[in-house]
Parts: C-alpha cells; sequence; structure tokens
C-alpha cells in the first residue's frame, strides 16, 4: 500500500458543520493562531495544513500560514474556482508558491450553479469542460511567467493572449503547483485525471463509490493525458468519505448518531444523490430532500441508518481508527484525520495515529 499523506484543516473559529447557525453568534476569526497550527501540525507529524472556502478567503489564511517556516505543504481544499478569472487565480497562487518556498498544493472547485450564480454573481456554463479550460489557463500564465514565453491560450471558455513584461511575475525556483480538482460526477473525474495532478474526492461517497465510479473515471482520464502510465502513481487522490472516530465505545456511538446529521444534511442536496443510489438509497435521498424543503431538519438525522453511516464513513475508536482508515480509503493517497486535542496526552495519541497511519 502507498503511504499516505495526512492532512489537518487550518481552524481560525468558524465551524463548518450542519449546525453551523445553531448557537446564535458566530465566533469571530482568529488569524493570530494560524502560524501556531502550522507549527503545532509540524510537530504532530502531518503533511499538509489545508485551508478550505467557506466564510472566508483560503488564499489569505495561506498567505499568513507561509510566514511560518515549516516543511509541510500548505494547500487549499478547495479554493472556488469559477468566482474569479483564471488568470487571478493564477497570480495568487504564484504568489503563495513563492512566499511558501515551494509548498503550495492548489484544491480547485467548481461549487454549484446557485452558488456561482446567485451568491456570487458569475456566469455558470459546462462545469467541466470549463474546469479543464480553466486550468490550462492558469498554466499557460505559469509557463509565461517562468519563461517569458508569449501567452496565448485559446479554448471554449477561455482566451487569453496579452500578458506584457510590466506585468509579468519574475520566474520562480519551483514553479510546479500541484492541481487538484474537486469532482463528484464522471466527466469531472476525467477531467482531473486529464489535466491535473490529482483530484479531491467528496465526503458523501461511499466505498463503492471509489472503486466503480471515482477510480475507473480517474484513469480513463488520464490515460488520454499522455503521461506514461508509471505516473499514475504519483497522481493524488484526496477524501473519499468521512472519518467517525472516538476515544471508546460509548463515545463512538454518540459520533455515529453525530455524523447521521452530516449524512443527511448533504444527502438532501439534489448534487449528491448519485452517491445514495450507487447504494440502493433513493428512497431515502428523496426524503432527505422533501424534508429539506419543509426545512425539518431535526427529522432528517432518523433517515439515516448505522448502516449508511458505516458505508460514507470510516467508523472506529483511537485503537483501531488507523487500520479502518486503511482498509475503507485503500487507494487513496490524502486522508484529513484530527481528534480534539486538550492536553498533551490526546496530543500524543494524535500524533502515534498519525504515524500509524502513514506506515504503508
Amino acid at each position: 500500500m502507498a503511504t499516505m499523506k495526512i492532512e489537518r484543516y487550518l481552524n481560525w473559529g468558524t465551524p463548518y458543520t450542519p449546525e453551523m447557525d445553531a448557537g446564535g453568534k458566530r465566533p469571530a476569526p482568529r488569524w493570530d493562531t494560524l502560524r501556531e497550527q502550522v507549527r503545532e501540525a509540524t510537530a504532530l507529524g502531518y503533511d499538509t495544513a489545508v485551508a478550505v472556502e467557506t466564510q472566508h478567503d483560503p488564499f489569505l489564511a495561506l498567505a499568513v500560514a507561509a510566514q511560518e517556516p515549516s516543511p509541510i505543504e500548505l494547500g487549499t481544499g478547495i479554493a472556488l474556482a469559477f468566482t474569479k478569472s483564471p488568470v487571478a487565480t493564477a497570480y495568487v497562487a504564484w504568489d503563495l508558491q513563492t512566499m511558501s518556498g515551494g509548498r503550495l498544493v492548489l484544491g480547485l472547485g467548481s461549487q454549484v450553479k446557485g452558488h456561482v450564480t446567485r451568491r456570487f454573481g458569475m456566469p455558470w456554463s459546462k462545469p467541466a469542460q470549463r474546469m479543464k479550460d480553466y486550468v490550462g489557463a492558469m498554466r499557460a500564465c505559469w509557463h509565461s511567467w517562468q519563461t517569458g514565453a508569449p501567452l496565448n491560450f485559446q479554448s471554449e471558455h477561455y482566451n487569453i493572449s496579452l500578458m506584457t513584461p510590466n506585468f509579468s511575475p519574475p520566474p520562480i525556483d519551483k514553479p510546479h503547483i500541484p492541481v487538484l480538482i474537486a469532482a463528484v460526477q464522471e466527466r469531472m473525474l476525467q477531467v482531473a485525471g486529464e489535466v491535473c495532478d490529482g483530484v479531491r474526492l467528496h465526503g458523501i461517497v461511499t466505498r463503492r463509490y471509489l472503486d466503480e465510479i471515482a477510480f475507473p473515471n480517474l484513469k480513463k482520464g488520464f490515460a488520454r493525458s499522455g503521461r506514461p502510465q508509471a505516473a499514475w502513481k504519483d497522481f493524488e487522490i484526496g477524501g473519499g468519505g468521512f472519518l467517525c472516530v472516538a476515544r471508546d465505545r460509548d463515545e463512538l456511538a454518540k459520533a455515529v448518531e453525530k455524523m447521521k446529521a452530516t449524512i443527511a444534511f448533504y444527502g438532501s442536496t439534489r448534487s449528491y444523490r448519485s452517491s445514495f443510489e450507487l447504494d440502493g438509497w433513493s428512497r431515502q435521498a428523496d426524503e432527505l430532500h422533501r424534508l429539506s424543503i419543509q426545512q425539518k431538519w431535526g427529522e432528517m438525522p432518523k433517515v439515516i441508518s448505522e448502516e449508511m453511516v458505516r458505508a460514507f464513513a470510516a467508523v472506529g475508536t483511537y485503537d483501531d481508527i488507523a487500520g479502518v482508515i486503511k482498509k475503507r480509503f485503500a487507494g487513496v493517497t490524502r486522508v484529513a484525520f484530527e481528534i480534539p486535542v486538550h492536553n498533551d496526552r490526546d496530543r500524543g495519541v494524535l500524533r502515534e495515529i498519525v504515524q500509524d497511519l502513514k506506515r504503508p
């Protein structure tokens, strides 16, 4: 089994859960803790510190995190692509690559149509082809900046041909920026395999989805990339399920119940219906969608069985979770893992689990 990279999400005080609106006022962002979080992630043996785009800009978080000297990668997991020009993203990625000494892992995602058009007021078009063009446009910019070659990228969605010396950043020591895109449906998975260095899979998928949908379509796209088959071992696959972990069996039972709410939240969205259909849970997906329309959020977890939790998540205690993850996520090369850390004992347990996960 290939060695996994273990990721830890940066947290600046903003929860990302189905209950994020519960409890009144949200905590204020704490940007001043980001460098400390990078130091701690490094000490615990993590490979990557990841910033996610929900209520804050992940690039700003990584700009702060990059000021902390560390060997670990800094990733976006993910940053939204279609809310900005590929050239704008190319600029900020180039700067972060420079700031971090070549440690950036650029994760991008399309988001769904409603958010792109109604939350950001940006146009929507064929997402898979547009993402392929987006990645190509970024890489054309990076090639121009590094080599001085004229910029001339022509595609269905982006036609870019102006890059004067005054607007061209200087070459950098490590110009290759790994690009991983979020993918759920078959076409986007194929785009990831064809033009990217890796993929970030969603959590709301089962083992069957990995084996029957994700891996075959990634390999299908990779075969069109022109890269040698031997290079497949370097293609990075992140995510592909949830984690449900606790200190002991009693706490794990509570964690399973909480995970039901998370799965129900995602299952109510039409975009993820196919994940339920594949394992024969179309009826549950329909019921979740109906309840969400009626705003009956409290009833939705009742639709999710423990069998469904164990299909969508790796479930285990601290003692056995490493082995459970390796089996459930076999073929995946990046996994985000975390447990609550309140003291040095918790920190030691987390460090041990991280090391266990990284062993082949």
